[in-house]
């Protein structure tokens, strides 16, 4: 069992940059793949990263060069770094853990979610 809580949400102006931190619980962490999705209102939960136990990740292509996901096992925790922020990022942010080793971009492959957190970007 893997419990996930996400935190770092908030309101920004465009431009601007957070860190969205995952803390997990369970001490087959290091072995799960970890993702991070979002969700706009009336919109579909969207891939924006993902990352493997030895740190290879994938990036959606609307977030690459801006956002950065990364983990630490010793803590538990995945990370993701969001840079110049665009007021169309603005959303509710979710953190999912796979119970698998490999990177998945598809949100049925997730089988844990955090309860998300909310990320306001102004113009």
């Amino acid at each position: 069992q893997v419990q996930l809580v996400e935190s770092g949400g908030g309101l920004v102006q465009a431009g601007g940059s957070l860190r969205l931190s995952c803390a997990a619980s369970g001490r087959t962490f290091s072995s799960y793949a970890m993702g991070w999705f979002r969700q706009a209102p009336g919109k579909e939960r969207e891939f924006i990263a993902a990352i493997t136990w030895s740190d290879n990740t994938e990036h959606a292509d609307s977030v690459k060069g801006r956002f950065t996901i990364s983990r630490d096992n010793a803590k538990n925790t995945v990370y993701l770094q969001m840079n110049r922020l665009k007021p169309e990022d603005t959303a509710v942010y979710y953190c999912a853990a796979r119970r698998f080793s490999t990177i998945a971009t598809m949100r049925s492959a997730y089988y844990y979610w955090g309860q998300g957190t909310q990320v306001t970007v102004s113009s």
